[in-house]
């Protein structure tokens, strides 16, 4: 697909013709479409929000994450109160784990669950109310 020139005599042939002023004067400020390229986020940083997000994308993952939020837990507590079957929450506590949003500390013949930082984080984007916009 061809891109138009630019009317606003800008260099950047990439650049389409019809951008409103109020979009076009700030991104030549930047460098044009190579200063914005410049300052996006990351390709592996893009990948890692993806995989959290992925992580956070399950009611039963959402609810663990709120639980140990009021305080540690071990996996018999959490599965009584999720009333699932051990696999399937070894397999949730799994996929948080991985994920660094929880971690598990063994003390006697249990393991304690507990969020780390990272999990206190993406629990408050969960739980965050919408702001409206004005």
């Amino acid at each position: 697909m061809k891109k138009a020139a630019c009317s606003m005599n800008c260099a950047d042939p990439a650049i389409p013709a019809k951008i409103p002023p109020e979009v076009l004067e700030p991104l030549m400020t930047i460098g044009g479409l190579e200063g914005l390229a410049n300052q996006i986020m990351p390709r592996n940083t893009i990948t890692q929000n993806v995989l959290l997000f992925k992580a956070l994308s399950d009611p039963f993952r959402i609810k663990i994450l709120s639980m140990l939020s009021v305080q540690p837990l071990c996996v018999c507590i959490i599965r009584e109160l999720l009333d699932i079957s051990d696999t399937r929450l070894s397999y949730h506590l799994k996929k948080l784990s991985s994920m660094g949003l929880i971690e598990g500390t063994s003390q006697g013949n249990y393991i304690i669950y507990e969020l780390t930082d990272l999990g206190v984080k993406a629990l408050s984007l969960c739980s965050e109310e919408k702001k409206t916009r004005v």
